[in-house]
């Protein structure tokens, strides 16, 4: 098992939890590794990481050793492979108009791990609520489901109602 642990210094790094053996340390940076998800024939493992100053992607052999690979370019969240271990999809930042972007890589990993340059699937307003993935892939890579939270701002406060003497209102209302 492997999972995301906090440091003394706040961040995240990876460690390796096994059934029958003391835990060690997998991934380790100066930023936070988060967002776990293993390919689906447990050969991979993509990540997330702000090392970089900015969020990305990554994947990385498992159990190791080998390199790391950058699978995001202009940022990214909470990936999440398809079944069949062909797509890599993950969350892109907020964009100027307050929408995000969901993006898919395709990826081959035998005998080496490819990917093509990152593509857009589809916009949504709102923001993704969730402090772990948020979303998954039906089992045909061909619908999500997701947390988001749609809610629009409060109106402005336009109206104060100031009532004086409220205890002596509501004795009179009681009675």
């Amino acid at each position: 098992m492997a999972v995301s642990r906090g440091t003394l210094d706040g961040t995240f790094d990876v460690w390796l939890v096994p059934l029958d053996g003391e835990p060690r340390s997998f991934i380790e940076s100066p930023g936070s590794e988060r967002w776990l998800s293993f390919s689906p024939d447990g050969t991979w493992l993509a990540y997330g990481s702000d090392e970089t100053g900015r969020d990305e992607i990554y994947v990385v052999p498992f159990p190791g050793p080998g390199p790391r690979i950058q699978v995001s370019t202009e940022g990214g969240r909470s990936p999440a492979w398809s079944r069949d271990g062909r797509e890599l999809f993950y969350r892109g930042p907020e964009l100027l108009d307050g929408s995000r972007a969901m993006l898919v890589v395709d990826v081959t990993t035998r005998p080496e791990f490819t990917k093509s340059p990152p593509r857009e699937l589809f916009r949504w307003q709102g923001s993704n609520v969730a402090t772990s993935t948020g979303y998954d892939v039906t089992p045909d890579g061909q619908r999500f489901v997701m947390t988001v939270d749609t809610r629009e701002e409060p109106p402005p406060v336009t109206e104060l109602h100031v009532v004086l003497n409220w205890f002596d209102e509501l004795e009179r209302v009681v009675r």
